[in-house]
């Protein structure tokens, strides 16, 4: 059965279309149900295990995006976009999320607790690598990058602009939104909303490597 959606040149035309947008039309606001998706795309963003060691913030109240603005490089993408969204993860991952999460797994495929068990296991193992091997903080960053791509995508394919911003304070982040006490920490933010007419970004060639130099063939 053919499962496609979207056609090949739908896909690559809206990637072609996205920018990094620096200017965001403050005017105008993403529609409720638009908005909806993108969460509901965030929500299904793959991570490994499935652990899912998240939490997005999403942030439309001009008061709070303002003062983002200083702990962000003054970048004005925070307070002119319609949304933002802070990715922020787990501080000391360890038992407590492991049985947070197959507590859910449980929950949602109808099996007991205890048949999981053995990827229980698995997972406290994982998480309990000796430090010299494995950061999970670390590790958990990079999970949430899978969601910071996985929301650009998304938005551009619904016509919606996004601008990742890795130019921040992410402490200054974590104490204008309380994160600390609830045991996260922020790694990476997003704008989201339109273009403004004037960025001058918007109309510049996307600059990429050709594909021969960055993608290799293995047959």
């Amino acid at each position: 059965m053919n499962t496609k959606s979207v056609s090949n040149d739908t896909l690559v035309n809206q990637l072609r279309w996205r920018y990094a947008t620096k200017q965001f039309d403050p005017t105008r606001k993403i529609p409720a149900a638009d908005w909806q998706a993108l969460e509901e795309a965030l929500v299904l963003t793959p991570s490994s295990f499935g652990l899912q060691p998240w939490r997005f913030i999403v942030i439309t109240n001009q008061a709070t995006k303002e003062k983002l603005v200083p702990v962000s490089w003054n970048q004005r993408q925070l307070a002119d976009a319609s949304h933002v969204v802070v990715f922020a993860v787990k501080k000391g991952l360890g038992a407590a999320e492991v049985d947070h999460y197959l507590a859910r797994m449980a929950e949602v495929r109808g099996v007991t607790r205890e048949s999981l068990d053995g990827f229980r296991n698995v997972l406290l193992g994982f998480l309990a690598q000796p430090a010299e091997q494995f950061n999970p903080q670390h590790w958990a960053a990079r999970q949430a990058y899978i969601a910071l791509g996985n929301l650009l995508t998304s938005a551009a394919l619904l016509g919606i602009d996004a601008c990742p911003l890795e130019g921040i304070e992410p402490s200054g982040y974590d104490e204008i939104l309380g994160l600390a006490a609830e045991g996260y920490q922020t790694v990476v933010a997003a704008a989201v909303g339109y273009r403004a007419a004037t960025d001058k970004y918007a109309s510049l060639p996307k600059v990429r490597f050709a594909p021969r130099e960055v993608i290799t063939h293995v047959a």
